[in-house]
């Protein structure tokens, strides 16, 4: 049987590598390292690049082996699953590795301007009844903005049609450089074709879908800071699934 939640919630109280701040604690008390991550905790210029709903961090960690010379912070609210990425950090001595527990709604207030150079969203919730929950809305692209650069990277991976045509409606709609995009990423691997990056790492429930016979599409695109950003007024076919073994719950067949 795995370690329960309050002991998990307790180990991660005393772990170096995670900051806790979710809604309860950051309304009272100032995210100091606003600005000061290099510094403050990685001790290094090395890019910093974020996970954001990075579940169990194992794309955070995997991220972080295979680039050494390059920081990531994983973040997600739900620490239970989070400590499984931390512990993993600790115990293989990975410096280049932290986690932020907290709400990615209020994302802006832990990172500087052009402190974050790319952003990764792995296997995000579709939230397909409501945009402005999407982590690819223009919502969170207003958010992201704060604190990437010029141009940085975003990057989704997903197993959801939804939400990579909701998606792809959104970077078209507001002309963002597309870099790479592909809706079968494992049909399309070669250092070639730009993909290898994306399908390097693979976590527990994405071998289960691949299982279940879905694809996995992939979205590599670039964020001015300048321009205004306008919804997609397009509605487009619910996924057939909320998440894995689980039916969907809405009777619609699209949404916008």
């Amino acid at each position: 049987m795995g370690k329960g939640k309050l002991a998990k919630f307790a180990d991660m109280e005393t772990y170096e590598n995670v900051f806790q701040y979710p809604y309860s604690v950051v309304e009272h008390v100032p995210f100091e390292m606003q600005g000061h991550w290099h510094e403050r905790y990685f001790h290094n210029d090395h890019p910093i690049v974020l996970e954001l709903g990075c579940g169990k961090g194992e794309y955070t960690v995997g991220l972080a082996k295979l680039y050494p010379d390059i920081n990531f912070i994983g973040v997600d609210i739900k620490g239970a699953r989070m400590w499984t990425g931390a512990t993993q950090a600790l115990n293989e001595g990975l410096k280049n590795v932290a986690f932020l527990r907290t709400n990615i709604e209020i994302i802006e207030r832990f990172f500087a301007e052009d402190e974050v150079q790319e952003i990764w969203l792995t296997f995000s919730d579709p939230q397909m009844k409501n945009p402005r929950k999407r982590l690819t809305s223009t919502y969170f692209m207003e958010r992201y903005r704060k604190f990437l650069i010029n141009g940085g990277i975003i990057h989704l991976k997903t197993d959801s049609n939804f939400l990579f045509t909701y998606t792809t409606y959104m970077v078209e709609k507001n002309s963002l450089p597309i870099l790479l995009r592909t809706t079968d990423l494992y049909a399309e691997l070669s250092d070639i074709s730009g993909f290898s990056e994306a399908a390097s790492i693979q976590t527990y429930y994405e071998s289960m879908w691949i299982a279940r016979g879905l694809n996995i599409k992939y979205l590599k695109w670039q964020l001015p800071r300048e321009g205004s950003l306008e919804e997609p007024d397009v509605e487009i076919e619910l996924d057939d699934y909320r998440s894995y073994h689980r039916t969907k719950r809405s009777s619609l067949d699209k949404a916008k």
